[in-house]
């Protein structure tokens, strides 16, 4: 399985994917360039989290332009694994891949902590690893996480499974207590309706080494080589 981590100027997780990708699960992992054109011979490509081009104007509406977004657009059309996390789920809303918007966080302040999700679809090729209703611990560390969307659009995201996680507390209930930055219908990740891009604010690659007391995010990287070998 063939991995490629894309880098704009300024990620900051990239190196933390690349280390739970190549040395925690022995993955052949490149790194891509944004200003690289291709992601020929890839089977899963991450975009991570960080400040792309520092935030400027909205969170990932610069790197949406960057050279490598036209190759990454046609991987993600050709039915191209897509994984999108924190500022790489920005990039996928600017970009067009999945629906909604992506705002300032409620409290106006950077929210960095533990967080739980509710796995709300286990049919995607990201949460093979798992059930439905299956409880989750993983960091969040954003500010602008708020994720948005019209009614409408609630509506048909519901309907085809595209909403795949939701914050929740401990026990999994989804309360307006537990949403640490005040998303639509509390929700943490959604999935495009082919299934095969998916975008989450919180971080996977951050619980997922094998020394770390929470390993959590394993679910998802075990999820997708999964999904390659079946």
């Amino acid at each position: 399985m063939n991995c490629g981590v894309v880098v704009f100027p300024g990620s900051n997780c990239d190196h933390d994917v690349y280390h739970i990708l190549k040395h925690v699960f022995g993955l052949e992992t490149k790194w891509v360039w944004h200003k690289d054109r291709s992601l020929k011979g890839f089977d899963l490509v991450v975009l991570p989290g960080g400040f792309s081009y520092g935030d400027y104007l909205r969170a990932g509406a610069i790197a949406r332009f960057s050279p490598i977004m036209d190759a990454v657009i046609n991987y993600a059309e050709g039915g191209g694994r897509l994984l999108g996390i924190c500022n790489g789920f920005q990039v996928l809303v600017e970009s067009g891949l999945l629906p909604g918007a992506l705002m300032r966080n409620r409290s106006q302040k950077f929210i960095c902590k533990p967080v739980h999700l509710r796995l709300e679809n286990h049919d995607t090729p990201f949460t093979l690893g798992t059930q439905s209703g299956a409880i989750l611990k993983i960091p969040v560390a954003h500010a602008e996480g708020n994720y948005f969307a019209d009614p409408e659009t609630l509506k048909t995201m519901n309907e085809q499974g595209q909403i795949v996680f939701r914050y929740c507390n401990p026990e999994g209930t989804v309360s307006e207590e537990s949403n640490p930055n005040g998303s639509s219908e509390n929700i943490a990740g959604i999935a495009n309706t082919r299934k095969n891009v998916l975008g989450m604010m919180p971080h996977p690659e951050r619980c997922a080494d094998p020394l770390w007391r929470d390993r959590d995010g394993q679910v998802i990287f075990k999820s997708l080589i999964k999904s390659y070998y079946s």
